[in-house]
């Protein structure tokens, strides 16, 4: 029998979310709910509905394995060239390249502690040094990480803003301190998959001349087409080009391009989403306070909430809704554990969850 490499005989065959479908199918308990994987369940546009209906119908053949219209469509969005996009099959695709085309066996990583594990699932198979450093009043900490980084002479540094999953964030400014002080060598990860929530002044301005930066964005969290898969990168057209070296020329589906191109076309019913985003919100966050418990700002479509004690009690509550088939999440690692994540629902989602939570919290009393 052909042996795997010495890295893959040290690693568990895990993933590194359990959705709710695995759930399901563990517990018994079906989901009414599903508000903890950060999806919109406001779905798509309907242009992308019939966009993609349309698409279907030629399904027989490839995607076009330039995604010469998607990129055209999304720089136009961001008024830059379709030389500066690379798209991938959702950020999560797109960080494993990043992993594949920076760094080899020994070379150092810098991200936080309990930042969104899936880019630490592809570190992991690299065989490199991933350092952190921990989150400083429920944020990632970018001179903590600038110090790291340079300390330790790290090849990648990894950032979201908005955070996952904590829901805070950083405005422009902060960020682009950490752009302009990268040690020598070092490229920087900026993920924004939840930038469409964010306040304004959230956002560095896109300035693809910047050497040692990939920024990436996706269609799964605003647009509404986490099933779907696509996501995108920009920077540099010299760093970008070299994505096509090893990606997947044939992974986004045709469907899935005709729908990323009618999505970032119809910003009217992004803002629709955007505001039915912020009304979820409020919402849960009336739920936390009602049992007093903290929520904490969020600038996503999610909110992270305080319980006030360790992360078996968490713990507890997101195995106490569950057993209601409401499905949410939590942080991984502690301090962070300490808290639930909601994603936003619609009223019959809430209203669900504002029922039963109360009653898990009496149960653990």
């Amino acid at each position: 029998m052909a042996k795997f490499t010495p890295i893959i005989e040290s690693l568990p065959s895990t993933t590194p979310f359990v959705g709710p479908e695995a759930l399901t199918r563990r517990t018994g308990h079906k989901i009414k709910a599903r508000i903890g994987a950060n999806e919109s369940v406001f779905g798509p546009s309907p242009k992308v509905i019939k966009a993609m209906q349309a698409a279907a119908i030629e399904s027989w053949a490839y995607g076009d394995p330039e995604h010469h219209d998607l990129k055209a469509a999304i720089a136009a969005h961001h008024g830059v060239s379709p030389e500066n996009i690379a798209c991938g099959e959702g950020i999560d695709g797109l960080l494993g390249l990043v992993v594949r085309l920076f760094i080899d066996a020994g070379d150092v990583v810098a991200t936080s502690q309990g930042a969104y594990p899936t880019f630490n699932f592809h570190v992991a198979a690299s065989g490199c040094k991933l350092l952190t450093t921990p989150y400083v009043d429920d944020h990632e900490h970018p001179v903590a990480l600038i110090k790291l980084a340079a300390a330790e002479k790290a090849k990648l540094l990894y950032i979201a803003n908005p955070d996952n999953p904590m829901g805070t964030h950083w405005p422009a400014r902060e960020i682009k301190h950490m752009i302009d002080h990268l040690p020598e060598g070092c490229m920087m990860l900026l993920d924004e998959a939840y930038i469409d929530f964010a306040p304004a002044g959230t956002a560095p301005a896109i300035d693809v001349n910047t050497k040692n930066l990939l920024r990436f964005r996706t269609f799964s969290k605003a647009y509404g087409m986490a099933g779907v898969r696509v996501g995108y990168c920009i920077g540099q057209a010299e760093i970008v080009s070299a994505f096509d070296k090893i990606r997947n020329h044939f992974g986004i589906s045709r469907m899935a391009q005709a729908g990323a191109i009618a999505a970032i076309k119809d910003q009217k019913y992004l803002a629709i989403v955007q505001n039915q985003v912020l009304l979820s919100k409020r919402f849960i966050n009336e739920i936390a306070k009602a049992n007093d418990l903290k929520p904490i700002p969020s600038a996503t479509n999610f909110v992270t909430i305080d319980c006030g004690r360790d992360g078996t009690y968490a713990r507890a509550i997101v195995d106490g809704l569950l057993a209601h088939g409401i499905f949410i999440r939590m942080p991984g690692i502690a301090p962070l554990n300490r808290c639930i994540r909601v994603s936003c629902g619609n009223k019959k989602d809430l209203d669900q969850l504002a029922k039963a939570l109360p009653k898990v919290l009496q149960s653990l009393s």
